[in-house]
């Protein structure tokens, strides 16, 4: 082996041990990204199968604008509930960002708030997503079957939005631990990309909802 070789074989065994940096990249965030491929995958194979059996189904559908309205005052609002979903992780994506923005700028306080903000957004989404489990439960939709259509509606419906509502939850408790810890001054010296790791997670569950969104409740 010649020396240059073996030279470079030694920086690739050096980037890869010290846990440092690889890809030129931080190590946490290139394993981030290999995590969040996989979860792609998953995530598309999911709604790539919902597409097909909403295809080939020969039941009625249900309507989306019927079976996730809800009444207030005597008035039936479609789609009410899955707007504010959809409104409330949007705006989680925002202070997500904007507490990166404080953590690279070393504010720790406000960095801890906003990640702290952003888990109670989480929160209030996975609780308005139980709200929305119950009512259709209520309704007798079950993953075997479903009283207002096409039995398959409700399998697709609890898997993708129980997967989903899963990740956001592991999102809520994962947020909250770093951001004590930043409030605590944990990564002072080593930095925050810790911050950007946990973001990383958070707009890709966000993006995730836009196409459950899309598909699942406007088609």
């Amino acid at each position: 082996m010649s020396e240059s070789t073996q030279g470079a074989m030694q920086s690739l065994v050096a980037d890869w041990s010290s846990d440092r940096v690889a890809f030129h990249v931080p190590w946490g965030k290139a394993m981030m990204w290999i995590f969040l491929l996989s979860d792609t995958f998953i995530f598309g194979s999911f709604l790539t199968g919902y597409m097909a059996v909403r295809i080939s189904t020969t039941a009625a559908w249900p309507n989306p604008s019927e079976v996730f309205a809800l009444t207030i005052g005597g008035h039936t609002l479609p789609l009410i509930l899955i707007a504010i979903m959809t409104f409330v992780l949007i705006t989680s994506s925002g202070t997500m960002a904007m507490a990166v923005n404080y953590a690279y700028r070393r504010d720790r306080k406000m960095a801890a708030r906003l990640m702290l903000a952003t888990a109670l957004f989480g929160a209030c989404f996975v609780g308005m997503q139980a709200f929305e489990w119950s009512k259709l439960i209520a309704e007798g939709v079950r993953p075997w079957g479903n009283p207002m259509g096409a039995a398959q509606f409700g399998s697709c419906f609890f898997m993708i939005t129980g997967f989903h509502g899963l990740h956001v939850t592991a999102g809520v408790i994962y947020l909250s631990i770093v951001a004590v810890r930043v409030l605590r001054g944990r990564y002072e010296k080593v930095g925050y990309d810790i911050v950007e790791i946990a973001g990383l997670y958070w707009h890709f569950v966000d993006l995730v909802w836009v196409f459950i969104f899309a598909l699942f409740y406007l088609w």
